[in-house]
């Protein structure tokens, strides 16, 4: 038996591969490289290149390779613009999801661990987000998460009663960040530590969007989780489905405390060897001042830590990242 990863060859996805392997879990990926890449797929890893909007080759790809459950990670996740293009978020996370879990109905593929977003919350005003807190998403990306969560949830209640009930979780998550294998890296155009990477080796200064923010150095502050930690939390959870054990719906994978911009600013010269002065831009509408999310019940049940200091968040990413050049 195996484990489909939607999404598998992109940055996260991959690294879930990766865990699953290292887990004795067999892994399959489905990704239409949209933002993925196939020298993301370990050798040996079965790859169906393809979308899983198209439900046919979702449903084959499942029962050829035997799949006991899905990770599904695929999807949309520009939160700035799918303000822009919101009818293609919705088509790509809500659709894609229905569609997944379509297919696997067909199969009788009965277990999923839903890769979704803190984004599902908005702009909360607590200091610590915790998983029954009201959601508010603030964009089509996050409401295509909640979305998403809904979905699934429906499915469940749906199935609960026949012979192959659906069992779930749903993973939520901020900022993602580093690499726990030298050959994968975060290629976002829209992700913190890619941005300043690029503006360092292209030789420019990094920058900091608003610094009187109500926070100790007047930066915002965020979660920013090691994608190691996050792939292990996603496994844990596929383990914790296979062995038929309570789940909660819902987890926060948070870091209790947060970083500020300005952290991290310090960190990457400091990691990198690369002084520089960040210039300091003004505010993005709607960035609110700090936003971090608790991990408790994700520690009780899916052995969730931090295991990375934000120096080793750093020193990984930029060595995978140096390594692509």
């Amino acid at each position: 038996m195996s484990w489909l990863v939607t999404g598998g060859a992109g940055y996260i996805g991959a690294h879930v591969v990766r865990a699953l392997s290292a887990a004795g879990i067999a892994p399959v990926v489905i990704d239409d490289l949209s933002s993925g890449h196939d020298g993301f797929v370990p050798a040996g890893v079965p790859f169906v290149r393809g979308s899983i909007l198209n439900r046919e080759l979702v449903e084959e790809t499942l029962r050829e390779h035997e799949v006991e459950g899905v990770i599904h990670v695929a999807g949309y996740k520009y939160a700035g613009v799918s303000v822009t293009r919101p009818l293609h978020t919705y088509h790509q996370n809500v659709e894609g999801t229905r569609i997944v879990l379509e297919a696997m109905a067909a199969a009788g593929v009965t277990k999923i661990v839903f890769s979704s977003s803190a984004a599902v919350y908005g702009t909360p005003d607590v200091p610590l987000v915790v998983e029954d807190l009201p959601k508010r998403p603030a964009s089509p990306y996050g409401e295509s998460k909640l979305i998403g969560e809904w979905l699934i949830a429906d499915q469940a209640r749906a199935t609960a009663d026949t012979e192959a009930p659906l069992r779930h979780t749903s993973l939520r998550y901020f900022n993602v960040v580093g690499s726990a294998d030298p050959s994968v890296y975060d290629t976002s155009p829209h992700n913190l530590f890619p941005i300043v990477f690029e503006k360092l080796i292209a030789g420019e200064t990094p920058r900091i969007n608003g610094d009187d923010y109500d926070t100790p150095d007047g930066t915002n502050v965020r979660d920013y989780v090691h994608v190691g930690d996050i792939a292990a939390a996603h496994v844990a959870a596929a383990q914790r489905l296979i062995a038929g054990e309570p789940i909660e719906a819902a987890y926060n994978l948070g870091s209790q405390n947060g970083l500020s911009v300005r952290e991290i600013m310090d960190a990457m010269a400091r990691v990198t060897g690369i002084a520089f002065t960040p210039e300091v831009g003004p505010r993005r509408p709607g960035d609110p001042d700090r936003i971090v999310a608790t991990g408790e019940l994700a520690a009780r049940d899916l052995d969730w830590q931090m295991r990375y200091s934000i120096d080793e968040m750093v020193r990984t990413g930029w060595e995978a990242r140096q390594n692509a050049l």
